[in-house]
C-alpha cells in the first residue's frame, strides 16, 4: 500500500489536534500504519527550532529560515521515510499554516514556494 499525507489545518483551538487523534485511531483500527506529527516540529530538531520560534523575538526573515529549516528536517526524517515505509502522514499543520501565520499573520510576501527569505525585509 502507498502511504498517504494528510495534514490538519484551522486556528489555534478549533480541534485539529482532536481530529487528527481521533481519524488516526480510525486508520490504525483498520489496521493502516500511522505515523502523526506536527508543524512546526516532527522531528528532533524541527522541534528545538519550535522552541525557539515560539519563544524568542526574532525578525521575519529569521523566522522563515527557520520554520522552512524545520519543514526540511521534518520531511527528511518523518515524513518521507514513513511514505516510503507505507504508512499514513497525519500532520498537525503543514504549508497552509505558514502561508497564513507567516503570511497573514506577519506580512510576508507570498512568492512561489520555496518563500524567498533574502526578499523580506528586516
Amino acid at each position: 500500500m502507498r502511504g498517504r499525507f494528510i495534514t490538519f489545518e484551522g486556528i489555534d483551538g478549533a480541534g485539529k489536534s482532536t481530529h487528527l487523534d481521533w481519524f488516526g485511531d480510525q486508520l490504525k483500527a483498520r489496521g493502516i500504519p500511522v505515523v502523526c506529527t506536527r508543524e512546526p516540529g516532527g522531528s528532533d530538531l524541527a522541534e528545538e527550532l519550535r522552541e525557539l520560534l515560539l519563544q524568542r523575538p526574532m525578525s521575519l526573515a529569521t523566522e522563515l529560515l527557520l520554520v522552512f529549516a524545520a519543514r526540511r528536517d521534518h520531511l527528511e526524517r518523518t515524513i518521507r521515510p514513513a511514505l516510503m515505509r507505507g504508512e499514513w502522514v497525519l500532520c498537525d499543520r503543514f504549508t497552509d499554516s505558514t502561508y497564513a501565520y507567516q503570511g497573514g499573520g506577519r506580512g510576508a510576501p507570498s512568492r512561489s514556494p520555496p518563500w524567498n527569505p533574502g526578499s523580506i525585509p528586516a
